[in-house]
């Protein structure tokens, strides 16, 4: 990786940051989970750039546009916080398309990673769903899985930890990361 590259936290926005509306395409859906904004807050101040990758295939499946999505993103980041978060990637594409970009494929963390400076062994993935923690690992970073999606089972997940929410994940990358 270059000289002066950062960690970075890539973390899924539905189910993970705020509640999982099915295809949110309205700003006055955005319900930012508790304590999100000081938990992102902690990692940034802890050196870390704050990336948020989010499949959004309501846009590919014609549910909702591009500039609905920006208009919920625009919210998203309202309710975080101005300049929390270091960028937005979000990927159109529906299920069953080849896709480079949509999660489990690490398209958004390639790019993310070429355009900030991001130096993937110190990062960490943070999200609600299986194809989350696969998309962290298809990227090379650790991955941490929540529990306030709708899939909440995390039985058979192949994530490095597991934790009950943004804020518990939060607390494993700080207490994990020493350098």
């Amino acid at each position: 990786m270059t000289d002066g590259a950062s960690p970075a936290i890539f973390v899924d926005r539905d189910g993970t940051i705020m509640e999982d509306r099915d295809y949110c395409s309205d700003p006055k859906d955005v319900k930012i989970f508790p304590g999100v904004p000081e938990a992102l807050r902690r990692l940034k101040s802890n050196g870390f750039k704050l990336i948020i990758i989010t499949n959004q295939s309501g846009i590919g499946r014609g549910l909702f546009t591009v500039e609905q999505y920006r208009a919920v993103e625009a919210e998203v980041l309202r309710q975080l916080g101005a300049g929390l978060i270091d960028a937005t990637y979000f990927c159109p594409d529906v299920p069953g398309q080849h896709s480079s970009c949509r999660k489990p494929a690490p398209g958004m963390i390639v790019e993310a990673t070429q355009e900030h400076q991001i130096d993937l062994s110190r990062s960490f993935l943070i999200g609600d769903k299986e194809i989350d923690v696969e998309c962290g690992h298809n990227a090379g970073v650790r991955a941490i899985r929540v529990k306030t999606g709708p899939q909440c089972d995390t039985t058979d997940s192949t994530a490095d930890w597991i934790a009950e929410d943004l804020p518990t994940a939060a607390e494993i990358i700080l207490s994990a990361t020493s350098w």
